[in-house]
């Protein structure tokens, strides 16, 4: 932004509050993340509430899966550990202990923050906390797509903290439809951001197809291990499986009387380590059967200059077009094999692609332009509360 812009900025510490923990990589806790790095860029002090599980013993005790492998970052602020909870479709690691509500209104008051930015803010209890006890203007973000149980629920029981909310953003339109009955209008939509990397082109790649999810059934893992053996046979490439561990993999291809032959269970990995994966496979392939508002990897691949192959839901369909991917119908494995092969044995159009998802990555989802966005919401908040 230009010097004038600066010259007339209003805000100048950004809380960023997120109900899960940092500990397990998720959408939300990534995004919370990057937009706690863009502000700082900018020369906004940003901070990240979050909750935190330790890589020991307890934390291993009651999570099914590992910790991420980077550490914590110096702007965030760990709230207290974290339980698995199941919600809507997925399992959040939500924040729940009572030690947490102290941390969280002690930080409250000592960093005095010109904003308090909340995402999912009916998630229990630190969002609906927050809003309640924040001194300073507030903007909440949502997330979720098709939630049938969480906004109904929501509304009834946080009804009454609806005024704190100062400003509505919604992260697709498919999110806005989902929370606008229940938490208000308007709603503004800003998507997702993702970094870019440098350096990064759609050639030179390892055959190999990656994907990127959680062991849970709405990501269309098993539809995938179905489709693999064929795609295998036609063209030789190997599937990267980030995020799934190596028993989990074997048991889900042995339950299915699958072939698992060219099949990399990598478990979790670091950003570095991910952005790597992303850079030099020749395909993301993001089989989930449904309610997913957005779809982070999507455009996390389109900035590797990544083309994708997709299940055709809303949510992803607000993100892939022909120019960048090929969208297949949920739960199908033969339409996804098909997809597959068509792309890998295609090295022009797969180049094709992955340019012009890099371009719509630099476009569309880019921090600079989303920032940008957010702090001159931000600023007309803070003028308005002064």
């Amino acid at each position: 932004m230009g010097s004038d812009f600066v010259g007339m900025r209003r805000v100048t510490k950004v809380g960023i509050l997120v109900p899960f923990s940092w500990s397990f990589r998720g959408g939300v806790v990534v995004h919370a993340g990057r937009q706690a790095e863009a502000l700082l860029t900018m020369g906004i002090e940003a901070r990240l509430l979050a909750g935190y599980d330790p890589p020991d013993a307890l934390t291993r005790l009651i999570h099914a899966r590992r910790t991420r492998e980077d550490p914590l970052p110096p702007y965030a602020i760990p709230l207290g550990r974290s339980v698995p909870v199941p919600a809507n479709g997925s399992v959040a690691c939500i924040v729940l202990a009572p030690s947490a509500v102290g941390r969280l209104q002690r930080a409250l008051e000592r960093e005095s923050f010109d904003i308090l930015h909340v995402h999912d803010p009916f998630a229990p209890v630190l969002s609906v906390l927050a809003l309640a006890v924040a001194s300073c203007p507030t903007v909440v973000t949502c997330h979720a797509g098709s939630s049938r149980r969480l906004y109904p629920l929501g509304r009834r029981l946080f009804g009454p903290i609806l005024p704190r909310i100062d400003y509505r953003i919604a992260v697709s339109e498919e999110a806005r439809i989902s929370a606008e009955s229940y938490v208000g209008r308007p709603f503004e939509v800003i998507p997702n951001g993702v970094a870019l990397p440098e350096g990064v082109t759609p050639g030179e790649r390892l055959h190999q197809v990656i994907f990127i999810g959680r062991s849970e059934a709405r990501k269309g893992l098993d539809v995938l291990l179905l489709a693999w053996p064929r795609v295998r046979a036609r063209t030789g490439a190997r599937l990267r499986l980030v995020g799934i561990e190596i028993a989990d993999a074997r048991r889900r291809v042995a339950r299915l009387g699958a072939e698992g032959d060219g099949v990399d269970a990598l478990g979790p990995l670091s950003e570095a380590e991910l952005i790597t994966e992303l850079r030099t496979s020749k395909a993301l392939v993001a089989p989930s059967l449904g309610r997913e508002s957005f779809g982070m990897v999507l455009a996390e691949a389109f900035a590797c200059a990544t083309p994708v192959v997709a299940s055709r839901i809303r949510g992803y369909t607000e993100v892939v077009v022909p120019s960048t991917g090929m969208l297949v119908p949920p739960g199908d494995p033969d339409a996804l094999a098909v997809a597959l092969i068509d792309l890998l044995e295609n090295e022009t159009l797969r180049q094709a692609l992955g340019r012009s998802a890099r371009t719509a990555a630099e476009t569309r989802y880019a921090w600079s332009r989303i920032v940008a966005r957010l702090v001159e919401i931000y600023d007309s908040l803070v003028a308005a509360s002064r």
